[in-house]
């Protein structure tokens, strides 16, 4: 089981750091060719219209879509949150490529711009008793979903910000930037 993490912009590399340090083999993901010996797939955050246009640049959207969900699991962090959703809100640039896998619905910047970025703690029943830690940074927010996608986690306010739907996961955070690895080892397991 080899997992791959987008590397053409953003965090993928304290994606990579958890993942390696989880005992799991790591494989960056630039071009078409490297998703032909992963089962795993991490779309890191980072600024979602840059990977989407990035995502076209090197033929990765059609490849992607084909597996995703099927033998190709895919986490999406924040931006790549946005980018798996059905219909992005609020925000997306005319044009903006997407992966379209996800029967949710996101709204991009949520919460505010990125003065407006924040922390907080995370009840997440799949994953026990203890709060998961978020750091929200220009985050989006999961509007809604479609049927068979399982809502994880909210905030008290009642914004979705980790969804599941079969081998399909969404957080609108950043657990790669804490020092907590329950996600990355639920998202192993799908």
């Amino acid at each position: 089981m080899t997992t791959g993490i987008l590397a053409l912009q953003g965090d993928f590399r304290e994606h990579e750091e958890i993942i390696r340090r989880l005992g799991i083999p790591v494989q960056q993901v630039r071009l078409p060719k490297h998703l032909d010996t992963i089962d795993r797939l991490i779309i890191p955050g980072g600024e979602s219209t840059t990977i989407g246009k990035l995502l076209v640049k090197y033929g990765l959207i059609e490849p992607i879509r084909r597996r995703a969900g099927r033998d190709l699991a895919v986490w999406g962090t924040c931006a790549g949150a946005i980018l798996m959703a059905h219909q992005i809100i609020d925000g997306r640039p005319e044009g903006q490529p997407n992966l379209d896998v996800m029967d949710i619905v996101a709204r991009r910047n949520a919460f505010g711009r990125q003065r407006d970025s924040f922390e907080a703690d995370l009840d997440v029943p799949v994953m026990g008793e203890q709060p998961v830690p978020g750091v929200f940074i220009r985050a989006p927010g999961i509007e809604s979903v479609g049927m068979g996608v399982d809502v994880l986690a909210r905030l008290p306010e009642s914004k979705i910000v980790a969804a599941r739907q079969g081998r399909l996961l969404a957080t609108t955070f950043h657990p790669e930037l804490t020092g907590d690895d329950r996600f990355h080892r639920y998202f192993l397991e799908l």
